[in-house]
């Protein structure tokens, strides 16, 4: 039996026990971590039995969430017990307790968080585009901040030799902050000092026990009533976990992402300047919006990586707003098929999720949360209404709209949400290329951008993969799409359903009762829904490419760094631009006009190699607070000026 049979641990009961443990055996802890592979056994009264050998047993008995959520719920037999080895490194090969099935949450987050003066009344804040730092056209300006209250001393933009300077926030005027309470302010700085510990240590030396010094900071933040930066440091352990298993759905881009975000809301939080997102809510907070009529879009399958599936119904709502109804549990790809015509919990409604698609619902008392997703209140009535077709009014004004103008939108609805992805949708009329490599090449009608069309969910028992590979088939088609802009590919969209352009000969025929649009996730398309072709048709043409400004800016050299960092540490940092590479480094850079990404990165670089040395003249161990300040503000530029040139793409 593997490690994977292990019940979950809180994030708080592995870092007591770590730091229960004296330095000699510290660094024996990954080590024994490892020795626990296959070892679980399942024990009497649904128990988990852990051996070393034949004297020492280690035995977790969860509660009744199926978690270890206190310390007398892991014994050891041996003398040394409970500040011993094997107890801490069975705790460290469990998994991590999800934070929403812990007990007592709400409630230590509520008595944690009493203090705060007017928070509970307070109206939040609409929230604030994030600056790129630049001026003239979006990518590269370099205006130094000012003197910060940061973790430490100094300001974000640097604390080493060198020049360093970070990217405006933006106008002052423009930023609205919370009031902090002292409680959440030491949160956000003992966040800031183990994230900034496990940047320096990286994935290779990012162990149990600098993993350890991030769940203390969780829960601290948890206490202080912080979910979302919790949330990030869990985000970001269990992405140095599955890096040094060598996971196959961990990326690194991924786990330099989670540091970002990290580092991010930890120094706003830990400087008391902080946006009302920077806090965030337990639960997902629902406001009532009165009477509501929604139409339906499409349907979407949704499959998580921790073994959850189901699916989302995009609805669209008054003044244009994107609105979503979810069900999604645990069951997989089982799950996340058979969703699609499950019933839809609300408010009484008698619809599936494939009506509610291509129908409509006429809601009393309905409760939306911030990110659009539409409550299941006890005070809630639906009934069902009829549907649009895609060429009729309001559905049909999002596709009328400027591409480039969407995608703007698009992309800062999912800036803005947590995890950096939004519920804002792009409908555009393109006309399909063809096929090349993994997607489709098309070109948005009257005289737009080329885009290429990726597919949404890869899994193979889905239909997305195959209705894209059979709609690159047919060069010329023309095609409306109703997707999702990638925010890390030039010019890319991840459509989720496709329709006829009304008007167009040469387009799809679909039948009556899909009123007008399949669902990529869940329809199949045939050959009797493309047109026929012509007689006499001209050859088809190599399909063109198009530039990619994302791809052909040095900006990856800089990635690539950050993502070294991540991977080796401080002293990776170091070692990757030392002498002639960092000039290979900078010199592209501002060949490229990227002068404020080529100082930031030498900044970075200046900091990871800078070791100072006591009065004597000895080496000494250099903060880590100054490196991930550097590294933080290099990767905060960089996503800006990514983003900046992502849109570019669209023009």
């Amino acid at each position: 039996m593997s490690t994977a049979s292990l019940p979950p641990v809180a994030p708080e009961v592995l870092a007591e026990a770590v730091e229960a443990l004296t330095a000699r055996l510290r660094k024996k802890l990954d080590a024994a971590v490892a020795e626990c592979a296959g070892k679980a056994t399942e024990g009497a009264d649904g128990t988990v039995e852990v051996r070393f050998g034949e004297d020492t047993l280690v035995t977790l008995a969860p509660g009744p969430s199926g978690a270890v959520t206190e310390a007398g719920q892991a014994v050891c037999t041996c003398l040394l017990a409970p500040r011993c080895l094997h107890r801490t490194a069975v705790l460290g090969a469990a998994p991590l307790a999800d934070a929403e099935a812990l007990p007592g949450v709400e409630a230590e987050a509520a008595e944690a968080a009493a203090d705060a003066p007017g928070q509970g009344d307070a109206r939040p804040a609409e929230p604030v585009p994030a600056s790129t730092g630049a001026s003239g056209s979006g990518l590269d300006a370099t205006s130094p901040s000012g003197p910060g209250r940061g973790p430490g001393p100094g300001s974000l933009s640097r604390s080493g030799p060198g020049p360093h300077p970070a990217p405006s926030p933006g106008p002052v005027e423009d930023v609205v902050a919370v009031s902090l309470t002292p409680a959440q302010t030491r949160a956000g700085a003992a966040l800031w000092r183990a994230a900034s510990d496990a940047l320096a240590a990286g994935v290779t030396a990012g162990g149990t026990v600098i993993q350890a010094e991030l769940l203390r900071a969780a829960h601290t933040a948890r206490l202080a009533g912080l979910p979302r930066a919790e949330a990030a440091a869990l985000r970001v352990v269990r992405g140095l976990r599955n890096a040094r298993e060598r996971g196959r759905e961990q990326r690194l881009s991924d786990l330099t992402a989670a540091f970002r975000e990290l580092l991010a809301g930890a120094f706003a939080l830990a400087s008391g300047a902080a946006g009302p997102g920077a806090v965030g809510g337990a639960r997902r907070a629902y406001e009532k919006g009165g009477s509501l009529r929604v139409l339906g879009l499409c349907r979407e399958p949704v499959l998580s990586a921790t073994g959850y599936g189901g699916v989302t119904t995009h609805l669209l709502g008054p003044e244009g707003a994107f609105h979503t109804v979810s069900d999604v549990r645990p069951g997989g790809i089982g799950r996340a098929k058979g969703a699609g015509t499950a019933s839809v919990a609300l408010g009484g409604a008698v619809l599936d999720h494939a009506g509610l698609a291509r129908g409509g619902l006429l809601i009393a008392g309905a409760t939306v949360s911030a990110d659009g997703r539409l409550g299941a209140g006890r005070g809630v009535r639906a009934t069902p209404v009829r549907g649009v077709d895609w060429s009729e009014e309001p559905v049909a004004a999002l596709f009328a709209r400027p591409v480039r103008e969407a995608v703007a939108a698009a992309l800062a609805a999912g800036a803005e949400a947590d995890g950096g992805t939004g519920s804002e949708l792009l409908g555009c009329d393109v006309e399909v290329l063809g096929a090349t490599e993994d997607h489709v090449v098309a070109r948005v009608l009257d005289g737009g951008p080329l885009v290429r069309l990726r597919v949404a969910h890869p899994h193979p028992e889905l239909p997305h993969t195959a209705n894209l590979r059979r709609i690159g088939g047919y060069p010329g088609l023309a095609l409306r799409v109703l997707g999702r802009p990638d925010p890390d590919r030039a010019a890319t969209l991840r459509p989720l359903a496709v329709a006829p352009v009304p008007g167009a000969s040469h387009t799809l025929r679909l039948p009556e009762e899909w009123l007008g649009r399949a669902d990529l996730g869940y329809d199949r398309l045939q050959g009797d829904h493309f047109p026929r072709p012509e007689a006499g048709a001209p050859a088809p043409v190599p399909v063109p490419g198009g530039p990619d400004p994302l791809a052909d800016a040095p900006l990856w050299r800089v990635r690539r760094l950050l993502e070294t960092g991540v991977a080796g540490g401080r002293r990776a940092v170091a070692e990757a631009a030392r002498g002639a590479d960092r000039a290979a480094l900078a010199v592209p850079l501002r060949r490229a006009g990227l002068t404020g990404a080529a100082e930031l990165a030498e900044g970075l670089a200046a900091e990871a190699d800078r070791r100072p040395r006591d009065s004597f003249g000895r080496l000494v161990d250099a903060s880590s607070d100054g490196y991930a300040r550097a590294w933080l503000a290099s990767a905060v530029h960089l996503e800006a000026a990514e983003r900046a040139l992502v849109l570019a793409s669209w023009s």
